[in-house]
């Protein structure tokens, strides 16, 4: 989340005329995340989150991630509602871009990954997998395995800035996992970006998941793959076995993993890294002089590939066959 676009109150007025969610009090800019403007928004109802789709949201896939949020809730998964306006639609436009209103959840994204967070995590992800099993819309995961090589390439003669040598490892990794890349697995709808930030907690329990904005259709271990790399490293990149075993613990007791997901783990931690790393990458040598957000480091993402490249099996995630 972050602000790229304003909203006059002469814009916003207008905008809420079109719902049922009372008056204008107050509208706030979020400043976390990177990819559409967000804004705390109070009204004489309640609190709600205005979002702005920006340029690297396509307006195509809004429906789908509108649908997806509406048939989570209704499956009984904690995340936003979109807000529908006075004709039924959620999706309209204002100050020139798509945007919606959707709730607003209580609750606050860990500062300090604790174990408990990991295992409320694991549990929230199988829901979250299981309840979106007769969603009828799809959408192709526009950053899987075969996006890697075009990203790299757009970064490979600059890789150096960041890291002497880094173009050539990932090339011989990117090659790798090309060949190794494992396919036929369990799939259905991931939410496939289920960083710290897009998961809220009060006290020990999760109260929310959002941000649906990169969800798609996927294998759902390699959505666990994604999470083995937000939420069980340290800070300092040395790899916690404990937050792991208790995430991909209480995930299959919810959603029992197939011996092919299990095995496959490695390779899809080493993909998920690999993912990670290239978009940072990108954004890092391309980022605007003075721009609001500042980009993060892809260095970050490497170490976490190199840890995942030295595993020799499942095992050293906690997990067993």
């Amino acid at each position: 989340m972050a602000v790229y676009t304003e909203v006059s109150d002469e814009h916003l007025e207008a905008f809420l005329t079109e719902y049922d969610i009372g008056e204008m009090l107050s509208l706030k800019g979020i400043a976390e995340g990177v990819e559409n403007s967000n804004f705390l928004l109070h009204t004489t109802t309640g609190s709600y989150i205005l979002t702005l789709y920006e340029k690297r949201v396509d307006p195509k896939d809004l429906p789908y991630f509108i649908g997806l949020m509406e048939h989570l809730c209704e499956q009984g998964v904690d995340c936003p509602l979109p807000i529908h306006g006075k004709d039924g639609e959620s999706l309209r436009r204002l100050c020139g871009r798509p945007a919606a209103i959707i709730s607003f959840l209580e609750g606050m994204s860990p500062r300090r990954i604790q174990p408990f967070h990991c295992r409320a995590l694991g549990a929230g992800l199988a829901q979250m997998h299981l309840a979106s099993g007769n969603f009828e819309m799809s959408r192709p995961n526009t950053l899987s395995m075969t996006s890697w090589r075009p990203l790299f390439e757009l970064s490979k003669d600059r890789a150096h800035e960041v890291l002497p040598g880094l173009a050539e490892e990932l090339e011989r990794e990117l090659t790798s996992l090309e060949e190794h890349w494992p396919d036929n697995l369990p799939s259905g709808i991931i939410h496939a970006d289920l960083f710290t930030d897009n998961v809220f907690f009060l006290g020990q329990e999760l109260s929310g998941v959002i941000d649906f904005y990169f969800a798609c259709n996927d294998a759902f271990a390699y959505d666990l793959a994604i999470c083995l790399n937000a939420w069980c490293f340290e800070p300092d990149t040395s790899f916690n076995i404990t937050k792991a075993q208790m995430m991909l613990k209480s995930y299959r007791e919810l959603r029992p993993c197939s011996e092919a997901e299990v095995k496959a783990l490695p390779i899809l931690a080493r993909g998920s890294a690999m993912r990670f790393l290239l978009t940072r990458l990108f954004d890092w040598l391309n980022h605007p002089e003075g721009a609001f957000v500042k980009p993060k480091d892809p260095i970050e993402y490497w170490k976490k590939l190199q840890f995942h490249q030295r595993v020799n099996g499942p095992g050293a995630y906690g997990i067993d066959l």
